[in-house]
């Protein structure tokens, strides 16, 4: 039996830490998630910056859109919702056998909105919005801004993985916004199973306590790691999860309870 597939039966959720329009193109994403138990994907922007610049997959749609695009913003996003919808799509399956659970894409919102709660909160709605993927979780900064655009877009209905979490006192405020959002849909009489993880990274914690930089991991071939000092834990109710690369494996539960 592959080693994945054991994780898998461990009830280990591996996730890709990568993605380009060649993983798509080839087929070779398909092939991860059909022989290598691969359950989700994760992205960000300096993913998309090293497939874009890598690759010429993506000239004719930045040659297209460049003439009308406003900022270097109105021609990345546009490339990476193409992408991640495609990825939401081959993940569906995974997504509906385990009623949510599992079979998740994750897309950021711009960096240089981390300290800016309405623009944070616009963008998520704006991509969730477009996307259009009921298995594509926005990723928001756990900052201190960060926080009232969780709890608010929680409440809109906006699965969110809450990232740049740096200490245990972080963890614990994204979860108290989390679960504001929840019971601010139960008083309006809303769905409250809205899913949610927040990503943790526990080199970043080291660094915290002992000072020391961690040494950059290595990464073997196919852009896919298990990722051994990080994890990611559901803000709705516990469980395990492992992922491949060093972003997060989410484990959602089907059912957010509203308190804990």
């Amino acid at each position: 039996m592959k080693p994945t597939k054991t994780l898998h039966d461990l009830g280990q959720s591996l996730w890709l830490d990568n993605i380009t329009r060649e993983l798509l193109n080839s087929g070779t994403l398909k092939r991860y998630i059909d022989d290598l138990s691969v359950t989700g994907l994760t992205s960000n922007p300096t993913i998309f910056d090293n497939a874009i610049k890598n690759s010429a997959m993506y000239d004719d749609d930045i040659s297209r859109a460049a003439s009308s695009a406003k900022s270097g913003e109105d021609l990345f996003f546009p490339l990476a919702l193409a992408d991640l919808t495609r990825a939401a799509e081959l993940f569906q399956p995974v997504f509906a056998r385990t009623d949510g659970v599992d079979g998740w894409v994750s897309l950021e919102v711009s960096p240089l909105l981390a300290h800016d709660t309405n623009s944070t909160l616009a963008a998520a709605l704006d991509l969730h919005k477009r996307a259009g993927k009921p298995n594509l979780f926005i990723k928001i900064p756990g900052t201190a801004e960060g926080l009232p655009a969780i709890e608010a877009a929680i409440f809109a209905g906006v699965p969110v993985n809450v990232t740049l979490l740096f200490s245990r006192e972080q963890y614990v405020a994204a979860a108290d916004a989390y679960l504001r959002g929840v019971e601010r849909r139960i008083a309006a009489g809303l769905n409250p199973a809205v899913a949610s993880v927040a990503s943790l990274f526990v080199s970043r914690w080291d660094v915290a306590v002992s000072g020391k930089v961690p040494s950059a991991p290595t990464r073997p071939i196919s852009s896919c790691s298990l990722r051994r000092a990080s994890s990611a834990l559901p803000i709705a109710a516990p469980g395990p999860s492992a992922c491949c690369g060093p972003a997060p494996a989410p484990r959602t539960p089907k059912r957010p309870t509203p308190s804990m």
